[in-house]
């Protein structure tokens, strides 16, 4: 596992891909005719810094300084840097008008606040803020059955999006009050996310970070308390008729997640997610914890994923690997296996250590399918305290140096459909 986080993290430092905008042009938006004053719209000033830094040979630096800039969506390009300097901020408008329809993932949406789309060597920094002025969105929605699906008749913009990117950067800036998801890598390659901060209230899919099909990503030092999940690795779409591609080679490092529904992979994965390192994460008051999900319409192979030095404290659910989303419990009694196909679950090779939680409400559950059962799973040095206990089912473990307590009934229950060993 470590030698592919190395490699992951050579990536990131390789060839400069950073080099060629931070030493090319520097285009104040001031300059190009923003404002600043957060009440006129600065969209098309900042669109044509962003085009003018684009169009030298080398690209650019694209500033925000001293002020809030009110915004309708802008689009970068290859080879730019928005730096949004600590006294400065994006602003989203709260027009709807002002975000235009928009094409993601074989879905209708409307565009991001900020996209790059078939872009390379982009980097988002500079201490400030990428504000998404989200409650305009989320009042928009609010009865709106199936809001969160993409595709409805009531979008939303995402925060940030990278579509087909390569060589993205994004560091020192904070990211909150998104529309819908904050920010999303799309089919994309090569990404670090560095000392971030990403924010928004209780509020209706506003996911933190979001890689989807994409792959060698770095997610280090980030700071996330959203309305939904804290990360969430995604591949594919609920019966989704495929190709897919997969999301991997993923490492998340020092990372602090507060409110929202913990570090998720799925439910989403018809095109698989393998080869996927956490470690040194701490969760306070979260709905989750870790958490692995898909169903019989959405799933696919998610194998070598490993999860070390784990925190939790006050999280609902603690451990939570289902191949039966979105239930949140073991089914009762034998169920009947379906027929494999593309879109079975298939979890495997999912190693747990150093995890340690208190003051859960749930310790969790292991549940596969009888068609496709959960196997290979190790648990070392797991301790886990709840209200109520861990519930395994159609699925094969080891166990070493484990424990499940509960304050109500057995810290532990395996189903018959379960084997476990015991180190």
């Amino acid at each position: 596992m470590r030698v592919w986080a190395m490699v992951a993290v050579g990536l990131m430092a390789a060839p400069g891909a950073w080099a060629s905008a931070s030493a090319g042009k520097v285009c104040d938006v001031r300059e190009f005719g923003a404002i600043g004053k957060g009440v006129d719209k600065d969209t098309a000033a900042i669109q044509k810094a962003i085009d003018t830094c684009a169009a030298n040979k080398g690209g650019g630096v694209v500033l925000l300084t001293n002020g809030t800039y009110l915004s309708g969506p802008i689009t970068l390009k290859s080879n730019i840097t928005l730096s949004i300097a600590p006294n400065a901020s994006l602003l989203g408008s709260p027009d709807r008008a002002d975000y235009p329809k928009f094409t993601f993932a074989r879905k209708d949406t409307v565009q991001p606040l900020v996209s790059a789309v078939n872009a390379e060597n982009v980097t988002i920094s500079g201490g400030g803020t990428i504000d998404g002025n989200g409650k305009i969105w989320w009042d928009y929605v609010k009865g709106v059955k199936d809001s969160g699906v993409l595709g409805t008749d009531h979008p939303r913009p995402m925060g940030i999006l990278f579509d087909h990117c390569k060589h993205v950067k994004m560091e020192n800036v904070t990211v909150q009050n998104s529309g819908f998801w904050q920010i999303v890598p799309y089919y994309s390659d090569d990404l670090t996310f560095h000392n971030l901060r990403i924010t928004a209230p209780p509020s209706p899919n506003t996911d933190a970070l979001d890689p989807f099909s994409s792959s060698h990503i770095v997610i280090d030092h980030v700071f996330s308390s959203t309305g939904d999940d804290n990360i969430a690795i995604k591949s594919g779409a609920i019966n989704s008729p495929g190709p897919d591609a997969p999301s991997e080679y993923i490492t998340i490092t020092d990372c602090t997640f507060e409110h929202g529904h913990g570090l998720s992979i799925g439910s989403e994965v018809a095109g698989g997610v393998q080869h996927v390192h956490a470690e040194r994460i701490h969760f306070k008051g979260t709905d989750n914890g870790i958490r692995i999900k898909a169903a019989r319409d959405r799933g696919h192979d998610v194998s070598d994923i490993t999860f070390k030095d784990i925190e939790m404290d006050g999280v609902k659910n603690a451990i939570f690997i289902t191949e039966y989303y979105p239930s949140n419990k073991a089914p009762e009694g034998d169920v009947e296996p379906a027929p494999v196909t593309r879109l079975t679950p298939k979890f495997h090779d999912i190693h747990l250590e150093n995890v340690h939680a208190v003051n859960s409400a749930s310790d969790g559950i292991i549940v596969g399918l009888p068609e496709s059962p959960v196997f290979d799973v190790t648990l070392k040095n797991v301790h886990v305290e709840g209200h109520s206990g861990m519930e395994i089912a159609y699925a094969k473990l080891t166990f070493d140096d484990v424990t499940f307590k509960a304050e109500q009934g057995d810290g532990l229950t395996v189903r018959k459909t379960a084997e476990i060993t015991a180190k």
